[in-house]
């Protein structure tokens, strides 16, 4: 027999679990997790900075810094011909948030204020 599990819909519909699938991807490898933590202490870095950073040529970084931007983790600004990354910290937090977390908790072990 097998045991139905309770299914938690949020107050505004389903959940869109897709939007978060890239992202996590993103952050499952540890040289992309290492280039979030250098932009996190760093700040605003040119990428030919980063690649002395990270000690990766600039075609590997590039792949990677490709993933995390398009994820969302990251933004990009150009300043000439260098460009120029940055945490998104927005992004971050909200994988972060206590909305993920609810979406993760059994129905009876949400807090009130949970979605």
């Amino acid at each position: 027999m097998v045991k139905e599990l309770p299914v938690f819909v949020p107050a505004s519909g389903s959940v869109d679990f897709s939007k978060y699938e890239a992202k996590f991807k993103a952050l499952a490898d540890q040289k992309r997790l290492q280039i979030m933590y250098e932009l996190t202490q760093r700040g605003s870095v040119c990428v030919c900075d980063l690649t002395e950073v990270v000690m990766m040529p600039q075609s590997k970084l590039s792949y990677h810094l490709k993933i995390l931007l398009e994820a969302g983790l990251i933004t990009r600004e150009t300043r000439g011909t260098w460009s120029y990354y940055e945490l998104n910290h927005e992004e971050v937090n909200g994988l972060l948030s206590p909305e993920l977390c609810c979406i993760f908790r059994k129905v009876d072990e949400r807090p009130t204020d949970c979605c």
